[in-house]
């Protein structure tokens, strides 16, 4: 290796296969260029910023445990030290999933959709609208109040607002139509 001290205080070292550490002249930032082009700086406040040529991402990892990967197509994941992941994705969708299995996307029409950790669903529109999607039943929630069922089974049964009931069987035969 071949070391260098610039009159400004600066080290340059220089490793055989390529790789170069530079170190700031207060020694609180580290620069490493290595060979194949990833670059890992180590920054005053202790974030650690690694850069991946060939996959042109960026991992930056915080002294209180937090992870970000940022990606070319501008796709950024968090991860938290809580086991928390947060992606953003390039279309401004925002998806959580938590350590205990529980998981939100965000939409940027305002949609959103929660998924328990059992696999229950619920979507709710910008429109107002609800859907709960359980291994039971499909549900849908409107909002004048009208709510239409739909079971595993195939069978169909509507709410109106009005107080008005209409249940349909498997092959959609109307069983009860109670006004």
């Amino acid at each position: 290796k071949v070391e260098v001290v610039l009159t400004d205080g600066r080290r340059i070292i220089t490793f055989r296969n390529g790789t170069k550490k530079e170190i700031s002249a207060d020694k609180r930032m580290t620069t490493i260029s290595f060979f194949n082009g990833d670059v890992k700086k180590i920054m005053p406040d202790q974030r650690v910023i690694y850069y991946y040529a060939d996959a042109q991402t960026t991992h930056t990892a915080y002294p209180d445990g937090l992870e970000v990967l940022q990606f070319p197509n501008n796709q950024i994941e968090k991860y938290y030290p809580d086991g928390t992941q947060e992606i953003l994705f390039p279309d401004h969708t925002v998806k959580c999933l938590y350590s205990d299995g529980f998981k939100e996307t965000f939409f940027p029409d305002g949609t959103v959709v929660k998924v328990e950790k059992n696999g229950d669903k619920i979507v709710v529109f910008s429109n107002g609208q609800k859907e709960v999607h359980t291994a039971q039943f499909k549900r849908r929630e409107y909002p004048d109040g009208t709510v239409k069922t739909v079971y595993c089974n195939g069978r169909q049964e509507t709410k109106y607002s009005t107080g008005r009931v209409r249940i349909k069987d498997e092959e959609g035969n109307i069983i009860l139509d109670k006004k």
